[in-house]
């Protein structure tokens, strides 16, 4: 596995499971965000509003309007090779 699809696997796929999940299911998301590092904090505070927006504003509106799904970015997404990288990443993973 190359280090950048590592780093990606690491940073949205391990840590979310091991620590941020669990950390927001026990504490709260806005406890988590509040004790974040600064930088975490601010980008946290201002791209939530942004996809929210853009969720429910846009794509589900759309979608319920009958807008049809791209399926072509849907396979894209599926086909992508960091999946790959993520099972291997698994693999290297203590039991447990």
């Amino acid at each position: 596995v190359d280090n950048g699809k590592a780093e990606v696997v690491n940073e949205s796929v391990i840590e979310a499971v091991d620590s941020l999940c669990p950390y927001m299911h026990y504490r709260g998301v806005a406890f988590m965000v509040d004790n974040c590092s600064f930088t975490a904090k601010t980008g946290s505070r201002k791209w939530a509003p942004r996809f929210d927006y853009i969720l429910e504003q846009l794509a589900y509106t759309a979608v319920d309007n009958g807008k049809a799904v791209n399926e072509d970015l849907i396979k894209a997404f599926e086909e992508h090779k960091v999946h790959d990288a993520v099972t291997e990443c698994c693999k290297l993973r203590p039991p447990g």
